[in-house]
């Protein structure tokens, strides 16, 4: 897809994320229950009412292009991969989301030939919609302004490490960073940790347990377009279309 067509789709999609936000957000003012998966983890009606709404938007935006989201693939409904996808995840970090702490986002992103190369994750809560496409560059809308954002030099002090706010081992995460010049070590739920490195607030994101493509493909695609890149543990750029949509251990960080 030429870089022009990249940012057409990109602005299309910018009100679907919204109406999802929203839709979150107005559950997120209840007093929901919230249920559990086969796989144990736990599910609420915010998931299933904005993954309703973003599917249909989805396929209207690119007819015939699949749409892989969460709670249809739990459901057991997972169309076939190609080699153009969607793939979402109506809301990441529903820890957070029960939690009431805010750091819970939407992510939508298109895969082409196993990379993601447009994505779009936004935060209701903390109104903070990061976006990116390849060929386009990366962006932050906040309180109704938007600003290109870029990945930042290692600063001289050391690195902000970002980890899992409700997943992690620390054990793992001290081994991985043995060696390294570490400032700061700031914990953040969902995405987030991607974005906070796309928008130069953070430096590297290890994450050494399980995550699924949709957990993390929008905010890889965001961080690619700020510059930064996400890496398997032997240093092969992370791939999409993987069969059971399962990610290996990887690490996502900025410029060298």
């Amino acid at each position: 897809m030429p870089d022009s067509a990249h940012a057409h789709l990109l602005e299309r999609l910018l009100p679907v994320i919204r109406a999802a936000g929203d839709v979150v957000m107005a559950v997120y003012r209840t007093d929901f229950s919230v249920r559990g998966k086969e796989d144990a983890s736990p599910v609420t009606e915010a998931d299933e009412r904005a993954e309703a709404l973003i599917v249909p938007a989805l396929e209207a935006l690119l007819p015939g292009v699949p749409v892989i989201a969460e709670e249809a693939v739990a459901g057991g409904r997972q169309p076939e991969i190609a080699d153009r996808f969607w793939l979402v995840d109506p809301l990441d970090g529903t820890k957070e989301f029960i939690s009431r702490n805010g750091e819970f986002t939407v992510n939508i992103a298109l895969i082409e030939h196993g990379t993601p190369v447009l994505g779009a994750v936004l935060a209701p809560a903390l109104d903070r919609l990061f976006c990116g496409a390849a060929g386009v560059g990366a962006f932050v809308e906040q309180d109704g302004i938007r600003q290109p954002i870029r990945c930042r030099a290692t600063p001289p002090e050391g690195l902000t490490v970002v980890a899992s706010r409700s997943h992690g081992d620390a054990a793992a995460l001290d081994a991985f960073l043995a060696g390294r010049k570490v400032a700061a070590l700031r914990n953040a739920g969902s995405s987030l940790k991607l974005c906070l490195i796309a928008v130069g607030e953070a430096d590297l994101y290890p994450r050494l347990g399980r995550t699924m493509e949709w957990d993390i493909a929008a905010g890889h695609a965001v961080l690619s377009a700020a510059g930064g890149k996400v890496l398997t543990l032997d240093g092969a750029p992370l791939g999409y279309g993987k069969p059971g949509l399962d990610n290996p251990h990887f690490f996502a960080c900025g410029l060298d």
